[in-house]
């Protein structure tokens, strides 16, 4: 599953919500729907997400010629605690239609205007290179397998961290990392995903997603080539790039 670290730790669902079509202009790139629950978010919100969303599909599209058009994004308010990712977190439920998802905090240390500010971006931008490489919950283009997951998650959190600026902890690479790393090549096909990718059973959190950063992070280092280069590279042959 494509979320941003935390997510799954949560649970989705989406009942009980009216949906609120954005109030932009229906030529934009991206559909914008609100889905309403016990709170909703405010017009100044709203613009500031519909400019923020707007902008960064207009950038990421320069970057990524294979991110798909039509994109839709539904946004709903939460009461999770997801400060260590920024407030905001999302998944990328469908490429055809393309369609994420994105939740934000209620409870973000400075409620939703802070968590609009600090986390949504770079939400967009990892969640819009999903989209750009096929990797999506409902019909993603790739086998299973926790390396797979590795390498599309670590593309999409350098790129994000790259071109908004915005790092949490929580998705940093480990000082281990090349352990990390052997340990999860070394894994079955049919892995657990929440094991390996929220939380393990011997406590540690993240480790698929912290790994990738290293993983990207290393092949960077070492090949010359960037994070848009190697964006369009297969899993595979960014293992064997990495020294894997």
């Amino acid at each position: 599953m494509i979320l941003k670290m935390i997510a799954l730790l949560l649970p989705f669902w989406f009942t009980g919500y009216a949906i609120i079509p954005d109030y932009t202009e229906e030529e934009r790139p991206v559909e914008i729907i609100y889905k309403d629950g016990e709170r909703t978010f405010s017009k100044e919100q709203k613009e500031q997400i519909s400019k923020i969303i707007f902008e960064s599909e207009a950038d990421i599209r320069k970057l990524l010629p294979t991110l798909p058009d039509g994109i839709r994004v539904e946004l709903e308010i939460v009461d999770w605690d997801i400060e260590v990712v920024g407030g905001v977190t999302g998944r990328t439920e469908t490429n055809n239609p393309p369609l994420v998802l994105l939740q934000i905090s209620h409870v973000y240390p400075g409620g939703i205007d802070a968590a609009i500010s600090e986390g949504l971006k770079s939400t967009v931008y990892h969640e819009f290179h999903h989209l750009s490489r096929g990797w999506a919950i409902q019909d993603n283009k790739y086998g299973p397998g926790i390396d797979i997951a590795t390498v599309n998650e670590g593309l999409a959190e350098v790129f994000a961290e790259t071109y908004t600026g915005a790092a949490f902890g929580a998705n940093s690479p480990p000082e281990d990392g090349d352990s990390w790393m052997k340990e999860i090549l070394a894994l079955p096909t049919n892995a657990s995903y929440r094991d390996s990718m929220f939380e393990h059973p011997d406590g540690r959190r993240a480790i698929g997603y912290r790994a990738s950063n290293y993983l990207i992070r290393k092949v960077i280092a070492t090949s010359g080539m960037d994070i848009l280069e190697l964006s369009s590279k297969s899993p595979e042959n960014l293992i064997k790039l990495a020294g894997y």
